[in-house]
């Protein structure tokens, strides 16, 4: 997964939250194709406008969250697909601590919850346009448990148990006595782990997640579907628990565009051959390859 493009009314303020409550960093010379290059970002005032309408967060040299001031747009409606929740994944516990600390002190009245997953511990939060972020770390791949299920797939077996964030801050934040303690939530990495979207219905998600894009089915519950490559336990995830219903999305703020990246512009080929197959419209302008899923959520595909 790559960055998740947000469409916002108030680039100031996202951005204070993006990077001082999440502890993001702001990546200046970071360049998102379609941002940068795309019409409607460019608008009258060339390149230089969109950069001023745009910033670029992530850690080290890896882009995490794009947000493109877009102040016309209304906000979404209730019930409407679009974006449950960008996933952020750090690389260890006590890095995630860090970012969860960072939050307690400059934003507290946006976490709205958290969980034990079995292959992940993760932290929950709503931004101040209300798009929702997940704040995580994965257990070790062989600490994962595999079920195979009646129609021979293989589904993770994942849970929601409690997890308390002090006792998670407790154990894993660095003393105050630790030299290394100060650094440690900077020079961490921290990536798009898994995307979660809201849709009108599972089994179409399905359809089209699975059966035309090619993701491998990791897991279903009630009113939900989680999808991965490589054996991951889930890349996107898709639920009707606030969309049941819901049809192609309106031209709102929230949801831009969602990334992936495949491992080679062949792949990315195949894949628009795919998509062209199966009917889907696509365009891609040299840098990457664009579509929509069935509720005009946009997906954009690069080559590594």
């Amino acid at each position: 997964m790559a960055a998740v493009t947000l469409l916002v009314r108030d680039l100031d303020l996202m951005t204070r939250y993006y990077r001082d409550a999440l502890s993001l960093d702001v990546l200046d010379d970071a360049v998102v194709p379609d941002v940068l290059a795309s019409p409607e970002a460019l608008g009258a005032g060339g390149a230089g406008s969109a950069r001023r309408e745009t910033v670029v967060l992530g850690r080290g040299s890896v882009p995490v969250v794009v947000l493109r001031r877009e102040p016309a747009l209304p906000l979404a409606r209730r019930g409407e697909a679009g974006l449950f929740h960008t996933a952020v994944l750090f690389d260890d516990a006590p890095a995630l601590a860090q970012a969860l600390a960072s939050v307690a002190r400059t934003a507290p009245g946006t976490f709205v919850g958290s969980a034990d997953h079995l292959v992940s511990e993760a932290f929950y939060f709503t931004d101040p346009e209300g798009n929702g972020v997940e704040l995580y770390h994965d257990r070790p791949r062989d600490l994962w448990a595999w079920d195979e299920q009646p129609d021979g797939r293989r589904e993770v077996r994942m849970d929601t148990l409690h997890l308390d964030p002090n006792d998670f801050m407790g154990t894993h934040l660095p003393s105050a006595g630790d030299a290394g303690a100060a650094a440690v939530g900077g020079a961490a990495g921290a990536v798009v782990g898994h995307v979660h979207l809201k849709v009108g219905d599972v089994d179409a998600a399905r359809g089209f997640y699975v059966g035309t894009l090619g993701f491998e089915e990791t897991a279903r519950v009630p009113g939900a579907l989680f999808v991965s490559a490589g054996g991951y336990h889930h890349h996107l995830a898709a639920n009707t628990w606030q969309s049941r219903g819901a049809g192609p999305r309106a031209s709102t703020l929230g949801l831009g565009t969602v990334a992936v990246r495949l491992p080679s512009d062949d792949a990315v080929t195949a894949l628009a051959d795919r998509l062209r197959h199966a009917g889907v419209a696509t365009r891609h302008d040299g840098a990457a390859l664009r579509f929509e899923d069935p509720w005009s959520n946009v997906i954009e595909v690069v080559g590594a």
